[in-house]
């Protein structure tokens, strides 16, 4: 699919800017209907709730063959957070290694349960050789996020594997800001678990999540809140010993339905896409963008490894806000930044409009 068919996918594409998707994207045509049909069956009650229980396995299904993983390795939850916590909670003894300014469901979890090294940001952004140098042989675990949307770095998730095997600790890995746009090897990376929150890149609705717990390691799970869907397949209802699921199955959540629904239809979507088409389409936007801003006088947040999303410092966010906003353009502006992320729906004229609407931005806050 070229990127002008997927952007087709997208009725807000029509008249808005979106560069958002760091928040969340706009609802894709395939997983609206898909949601649409099943408010439909709800309304009218022709609807059959064991098809829709169904729609989580099915999903497992299809995010394992999507990342390339197989699906007893994987456990469907409703939030990174849940993936976490459970990777916590199943933890032998030993510190937690985490930045200090990661995103907080990738941050809480390890400060509930275990004694957390914080890594601090250096130069605007989390760097890779300073979470290396914090390890060493007492770290149980180094919890990362490929990419913050606070600072749009990239981590180096190779040499972070190299250094947690030299100590014999374990990586855990949030894809939730990365993956559906960059590309991801699970063989070559061997994280020990990563996890993703669906609502962002991947185009699900919130509260589809996965985590995935290398063949080794799913042993080593202990279900979180064990319930009617901790047993393996079929699934009974009432009585019985606390017979958990052999594979990572065994730490489901109990779904919420239309979430998973809408889920089976945007990874169907994003299946068939070629990833290294993907990332190298919104990378290079993204190295456009950056650097017609940079001609504008506005700068990334940091000097280091880039991604997809570009984060700009500045004085005047508020402004540029209010500008981009106007010009219907979708971004997000906190108090000294202004972040924009690209997907594989964004094209050339996005960056086009969106540097006039800076450029706009920064004329009129110097007036």
């Amino acid at each position: 699919m070229t990127p002008a068919e997927f952007r087709a996918l997208f009725p807000a594409l029509r008249e808005l800017t979106w560069l958002d998707t760091p928040g969340a994207p706009p609802g894709a045509g395939p997983v609206i209907a898909a949601m649409r049909r099943t408010i439909d069956e709800w309304s009218s009650g022709r609807f059959d709730w064991h098809a829709w229980d169904g729609a989580a396995a099915r999903a497992r299904e299809l995010f394992a063959g999507l990342v390339g993983v197989p699906a007893a390795t994987v456990a469907t939850v409703s939030s990174l957070a849940e993936a976490a916590a459970t990777v916590a909670g199943s933890l032998p003894p030993g510190r937690v290694v985490v930045a200090e300014q990661d995103f907080r469901s990738n941050r809480f979890p390890w400060l509930a349960r275990h004694e957390v090294v914080d890594v601090p940001a250096r130069d605007g952004a989390t760097r890779t050789e300073d979470l290396i140098a914090a390890l060493d042989d007492g770290v149980a675990l180094l919890a990362v996020s490929e990419v913050t949307s606070r600072d749009g770095y990239r981590l180096d998730l190779a040499a972070l594997r190299a250094a947690t095997d030299r100590v014999g600790a374990r990586l855990f890995v949030n894809l939730t800001q990365s993956l559906g746009v960059l590309r991801f090897d699970p063989a070559a990376v061997r994280a020990d678990y990563f996890a993703v929150h669906g609502y962002k890149w991947l185009l699900c609705p919130r509260g589809a999540a996965w985590l995935v717990a290398r063949p080794d390691r799913v042993g080593e799970l202990r279900a979180l809140a064990p319930s009617w869907k901790s047993t393996a397949a079929p699934h009974g209802y009432f009585g019985g010993p606390l017979d958990l699921a052999p594979d990572a199955a065994r730490c489901d959540a109990s779904p919420a339905w239309f979430s998973w629904i809408g889920a089976c239809a945007a990874l169907e979507v994003l299946a068939t896409l070629d990833p290294d088409q993907v990332e190298r389409h919104v990378l290079g936007l993204a190295a456009d963008l950056a650097g017609e801003a940079a001609a504008l006088g506005l700068r990334p947040v940091h000097d280091g490894s880039r991604s997809h999303l570009v984060v700009l410092a500045t004085d005047r966010a508020d402004r540029l806000a209010r500008v981009l906003a106007s010009q219907g353009i979708r971004a997000t502006a906190l108090a000294d930044r202004v972040r924009f992320g690209l997907h594989y729906f964004n094209n050339a004229t996005d960056v086009e409009v969106t540097i006039r609407a800076l450029d706009a931005g920064l004329r009129g806050a110097a007036t």
